[in-house]
């Protein structure tokens, strides 16, 4: 992947990440726990290498609501992102809830400007999501794309549910040019969620 579509992948994970601007976040390279859910961020996780966590509760942003973001690589370059957040109320669990769902097609619409705004073009999603289940969790998901301006499409997964009073969004992105695949993206997905979700 040129360095210039690794970039503009990373600004869209922080972009989609949380509805504010990424200049009111506190970043970290230092792995941690999610003081809310008690989900680890370690170092390696499910094969994947922690890179960044953006804390959107602490100063400048001061947003507890938008929680925490972390970000992991996987050996075959996908990205996996994690957001941890409850917009300041209490997330019912699973996958399958009203207040997941809403805040789902709330997140897919932020998802598709974002692309737009990237200049990507040529979006497509799935006109219904569907359930994907990893290890013992169950996620509202949908996968969708762009094509960025060298003309490669780029994908998305994005999973949402809702645990222990929190949404728990995952998403992960892959890129035709660098010959990845769903297939790819399913696999780090397999042993990425379960490590983490346990």
């Amino acid at each position: 992947m040129s360095r210039t579509a690794r970039a503009l992948i990373a600004a869209l994970l922080l972009a989609c990440a949380v509805p504010v601007a990424a200049s009111a976040q506190t970043q970290s390279t230092t792995p941690t726990t999610n003081a809310g859910t008690k989900l680890n961020f370690p170092a390696s996780l499910g094969g994947a290498t922690f890179e960044r966590s953006v804390n959107y509760a602490a100063p400048p942003a001061n947003n507890p609501g938008q929680g925490m973001a972390y970000q992991y690589s996987t050996p075959k370059r996908l990205t996996i992102s994690v957001q941890v957040y409850d917009l300041g109320r209490r997330v019912p669990s699973g996958a399958d809830n009203p207040t997941v769902t809403g805040q789902f097609n709330a997140e897919l619409s932020a998802a598709e400007q974002q692309f737009k705004h990237a200049g990507y073009t040529a979006f497509q999603k799935p006109s219904v999501p569907s359930s994907c289940t990893y290890g013992s969790v169950t996620f509202r998901c949908v996968t969708y794309s762009g094509v960025t301006q060298g003309n490669s499409r780029v994908y998305s997964k994005l999973l949402l549910t809702g645990f222990r009073d929190h949404f728990v969004k995952i998403r992960i992105d892959w890129a035709q040019s660098q010959q990845q695949n769903a297939a790819d993206a399913d696999a780090a997905l397999q042993a990425f969620v379960p490590a983490l979700m346990r």
